[in-house]
């Protein structure tokens, strides 16, 4: 790794917070003349890719700059006084919890952008797209780099409203309802979970989530605790998305364009199960003590559900959509990373910190591939793509049959490729949780979470036997394989998947400290 200021790691951490911001400013302005080239629509798009790929970098320089020997210390940590006569202030820091989740921010939206460039949805003019992609990377990134209460929920709701309309304006079918249950859904999880954010800083006398974090619950009474981890439970729960509060998720992926999808998945989804990790867990010990059963409860129903949700929609005749049933799997996916959460030990934190990263970069890829499938079939129906007219990628696009039969594998948790990981170490956590929850009901959530993955499996693979297998038929028109922009956005996940799965360490090397030192109470 390289040895780099801490100044300059302050530098670098407020440019990536910052400088989408001043990127999706910029797009909106008219181009200079000089930069205008024969298309402004193309000039828009390439600007978007730029300001993207420079975030990407300042976040790997970070990470190469990042001290690996105590990922649990804050780093390139500011900490200026914004509004006084509330105490907030502007406190930025990461560590070896938040670090993965914002190179992983920055390099799916640079992804996305490159793949924009070449393939911009239909709707309108791309301006508009390159500056809402821009403030939804902004604020998804402000979410894992701040450490004040207040900051978090005002980075947390910043995305919301670039999300909304990248579903409402370039989404397809039912774009304007999946749009508005996204909001209103997400909206009324945020009120509630405002409302908890404030008590923990009028009660305890201070939002900076490291201060209360080091406190460990000790400034709050379990009642206080208890109501705190309940309202900002069901913000974060929302968000997530958990059973039962998870109904706006297939809709607002089935309608949202192929990068709303991907942002959506690989990044939204984990504001949730970030705030659970770093507000609740070391700031409410006692109330998420109190409702750590329940989470894993919730979290094991929602991971039979989805998966139970994609073996209707995988059934032939049951006209099920490809893109909804990727979103039905990510209710199941993100249940074992709340069921990790939910054992509250460092084993099951990692666990569901490692699972968080493995979807993000599995799930980006299928969104990607379901994306480039219903480009060319012009439909991402089941019924469609294995019927009369039978899809059999492997004969008419054999990369593309093989790269969606890699990222199902990798979905179901294939031993190897970085799904495996995340839900083998939540499950080993669930056998064995933290002193004082009920070891026989963890049990029994470990072996329903383990029939989960059995049912994960038969999905997956009935996807890949209708999608990929069958015989070719000459058609009017022919499939084309992976083009060369295509290859270019999809490789860097492909191979990081492989990466992760096959050097665990690289990730969990980073977590592990982090969360010791969390579950401790700021103690390493």
């Amino acid at each position: 790794m390289i040895d780099i200021s801490e100044s300059v790691m302050q530098f670098l951490l407020a440019f990536i917070v910052v400088g989408p911001l001043i990127g999706a400013v910029a797009a909106l302005l008219p181009a200079p003349p000089g930069l205008r080239g024969k298309n402004p629509d193309q000039a828009v798009l390439r600007h978007g890719v730029t300001v993207t790929g420079a975030i990407l970098v300042a976040a790997i320089v970070l990470a190469l700059g990042f001290d690996h020997d105590h990922p649990s210390k804050m780093q390139a940590t500011t900490d200026i006084s914004w509004i006084p006569a509330l105490d907030v202030r502007i406190h930025l820091g990461i560590d070896g919890i938040s670090l993965p989740l914002l190179v992983l921010t920055a390099l799916l939206t640079f992804l996305c952008a490159l793949y924009s460039y070449f393939k911009m949805p239909d709707g309108p003019s791309p301006k508009a797209f390159v500056a809402l992609v821009l403030v939804l990377e902004s604020g998804t990134l402000a979410t894992f780099a701040v450490l004040d209460l207040l900051l978090f929920f005002l980075a947390f709701e910043m995305v919301l409203i670039p999300m909304y309309f990248l579903i409402a304006r370039w989404g397809g079918a039912q774009r304007q309802a999946a749009a508005w249950k996204f909001i209103l859904y997400t909206l009324l999880g945020s009120v509630i979970m405002l409302l908890g954010l404030l008590l923990i800083g009028l009660k305890s006398g201070t939002f900076d989530m490291v201060a209360l974090a080091t406190d460990n619950g000790r400034g709050l009474t379990s009642s206080v605790q208890v109501i705190a981890v309940l309202a900002i439970g069901i913000g974060l729960a929302v968000k997530t998305p958990m059973w039962p509060l998870h109904s706006w998720l297939p809709d607002a992926h089935t309608a949202a364009p192929t990068v709303g999808s991907v942002l959506l998945a690989g990044v939204l989804l984990k504001m949730g199960t970030y705030g659970f990790v770093r507000i609740l867990l070391p700031i409410t010990p006692d109330g998420m003590h109190t409702f750590a059963p329940y989470l894993a409860a919730f979290a094991v129903v929602g991971i039979v559900y989805g998966s139970l949700a994609c073996l209707a929609l995988a059934r032939p005749g049951s006209k099920g959509d490809l893109k909804r049933l990727i979103a039905y799997s990510s209710v199941g996916h993100m249940g074992f990373v709340l069921l990790g959460i939910a054992t509250m030990t460092p084993t099951g934190v990692n666990g569901a910190l490692f699972a968080n990263i493995a979807h993000g970069l599995i799930t980006g890829l299928l969104f990607f591939l379901v994306g480039a499938v219903k480009d060319r079939y012009g439909t991402a129906d089941l019924d469609t793509l294995s019927g009369a007219t039978g899809a059999a990628l492997y004969g008419r696009a054999p990369r593309l049959g093989g790269l969606l039969a890699f990222a199902a594998v990798a979905s179901l948790g294939l031993p190897g490729l970085a799904g495996f990981w995340g839900e083998m170490l939540t499950l080993f956590g669930a056998f064995d949780p933290a002193p004082g929850l009920s070891r026989p009901a963890f049990l029994t959530f470990m072996s329903i979470g383990a029939f989960g993955t059995l049912l994960t499996a038969a999905y997956m693979l009935i996807v890949v036997r209708r999608v990929c297998m069958g015989e070719k038929r000459e058609e009017p028109h022919r499939i084309a394989d992976i083009q060369t922009y295509e290859f270019a956005a999809w490789t860097p996940l492909a191979a990081l998947t492989v990466l992760a799965g096959l050097w665990p360490a690289v990730l969990l090397g980073l977590t592990d400290p982090a969360v010791q030192k969390l579950l401790a109470g700021g103690k390493s």
